[in-house]
């Protein structure tokens, strides 16, 4: 017998189970919505610089144009607290 056969425990692996109890898929994980609202704003300015680059906006649009990054990424922050507390509600 080698050092290579030997049989492993597919079962036996970290305690998925959240605080109250009930078990938690290996493949999800909470999502920190601060995180999630900063990338998404981070993610609008990049788009919003490269816009700016590419094309020839006028100065003027471009003071419209920045604040709209900070607005969708708050109201995906607002959407995804009301989905999690909806979920922690209904389990």
């Amino acid at each position: 017998m080698s050092d290579y056969d030997h049989e492993y425990d597919y079962d036996a692996g970290p305690d998925l189970r959240d605080d109250d109890g009930t078990e938690q898929h290996p493949w999800r994980h909470p999502v920190n919505i601060g995180h999630l609202v900063m990338g998404l704003a981070f993610l609008g300015l990049v788009v919003i610089w490269a816009v700016v680059v590419g094309t020839d906006i006028p100065n003027e649009d471009v003071r419209w144009l920045l604040p709209v990054p900070w607005v969708l990424a708050g109201g995906a922050g607002l959407v995804a607290t009301a989905v999690a507390a909806r979920r922690r509600a209904s389990s």
